[in-house]
Formats: structure tokens, C-alpha cells, sequence
């Protein structure tokens, strides 16, 4: 009966470890589609790309670096934002690839959503549009994979980008989109480091004239 109540405690404590040890080994913040050795990567700057493609780079995936940001306004802070990412890739002796600029056709794309809100339908439009680019993009080249530093953003909603690069792989067939939280993992705080290191021109808005607008 004694040694019973002994076992008993044991086997308690036994479980009660067992369950920390099942809490610290869950799993990564960070998952690597199998297989995945080259990605196609949407870039909203360089900023938000930074520890993105040190993340990618340490981990043996080759990142493609995708600039399509016609949202942008006006067209000289579209320039300046460009060429700081084109600088960036450059420096890691990556390929980065110009997706053009054409902002009337943008607006086309997001016409009567101009009074949504940020977080709004139009943010999800607009995610959804630059999107299906970067999945064409990526069939171009042959990638399979596409992803966007868009999901680093805390003022994003990753919900509203999962759902457009899910809507961009159904449109663009042998695409997928590799939806991924990538302000985990540290990555978010390693994202200012790289700011001050590369000397980062460091955007106060989102892009568009209407999130200057409601900033």
C-alpha cells in the first residue's frame, strides 16, 4: 500500500515532466515546406526582407527576390523604397527582379474600395493583386514556391494574406504559396537590427495614398 502510493506519485510526476517536455518541444515557429530549395519571394521593401532572406539563405532555401509594389505612392517614394531592396539583394549577391510600376492599373484593380479601412477589403485586394503576380512570376522562372515579406508586418493581417496567396496559387496552376508568420521566431526583432546595419531608408506608411490618408 505504501510503496502503491510511492509508484503512484512517481508516475504523476513522471507525466506532469513529460508535459513540460511536450510544452518545450513544440513545434518550430518556422516550417520549411519538404523538399523546397528555391523560393520565389514577394517584397514590399528592404526592411521587411532583410531577416526574411537571412532566414532563407542560413536555412538552404535560394531566394528569388520579387519587387511588385504598384501601389505605392507617390511614384518617388516608390523609387527610393525599389532601389533600397535592389541594394539590398545586390549586396547578398542575390537575383532581384523588377515587377514594373503601373499605379493607374492598380487603382483599377482596387476602384470602390477606396473608403475601406486599414485591415479593410481594399488591403486584401490589394495583397491579392500583387500576388498573382508573384505566383506568375514564379512559373515564369519555374519556382514552385512563392511567399511574401507582407507576413512580417504587424500592421498586416495575416489572415487576409494567407487568403490571397491561396487565391493567387489556385489562379496560377503548378503554384504554391508557402503562407508563413514571418514575425516569428525572432525574426521580427532581427528585422530592426538589420534596419540600422544596412542603414535601411526606414517607409512611415503602408504605400498607397489612402494609408497616408489614415495613418
Amino acid at each position: 500500500m505504501f510503496f502503491g502510493k510511492i509508484n503512484t506519485q512517481i508516475e504523476k510526476n513522471d507525466y506532469l515532466c513529460s508535459r513540460k517536455f511536450i510544452k518545450v518541444m513544440k513545434k518550430p515557429a518556422i516550417i520549411v515546406p519538404e523538399g523546397i530549395r528555391e523560393d520565389l519571394l514577394h517584397a514590399c521593401c528592404a526592411p521587411c526582407s532583410s531577416a526574411i532572406v537571412e532566414w532563407l539563405v542560413q536555412h538552404d532555401v535560394r531566394p528569388t527576390i520579387f519587387y511588385y509594389n504598384p501601389n505605392i505612392w507617390p511614384r518617388e517614394e516608390y523609387e527610393i523604397r525599389k532601389n533600397e531592396s535592389k541594394r539590398h539583394a545586390e549586396s547578398l549577391g542575390l537575383t532581384w527582379i523588377d515587377g514594373g510600376y503601373n499605379h493607374e492599373q492598380w487603382r483599377e484593380g482596387v476602384c470602390g474600395l477606396e473608403d475601406e479601412p486599414e485591415r479593410g477589403r481594399r488591403c486584401e485586394q490589394c495583397f491579392t493583386l500583387r500576388l498573382i503576380e508573384a505566383a506568375k512570376k514564379a512559373k515564369e522562372l519555374g519556382i514552385r514556391y512563392f511567399t511574401t515579406t507582407l507576413a512580417s508586418s504587424r500592421w498586416k493581417s495575416l489572415e487576409q494574406i494567407e487568403r490571397a496567396g491561396h487565391q493567387a496559387e489556385q489562379m496560377v496552376d503548378g503554384t504554391i504559396f508557402w503562407a508563413q508568420n514571418w514575425r516569428k521566431g525572432g525574426l521580427y526583432e532581427r528585422r530592426n537590427q538589420l534596419l540600422k546595419e544596412f542603414d535601411f531608408y526606414n517607409q512611415q506608411y503602408c504605400g498607397c495614398e489612402f494609408s497616408v490618408r489614415n495613418k
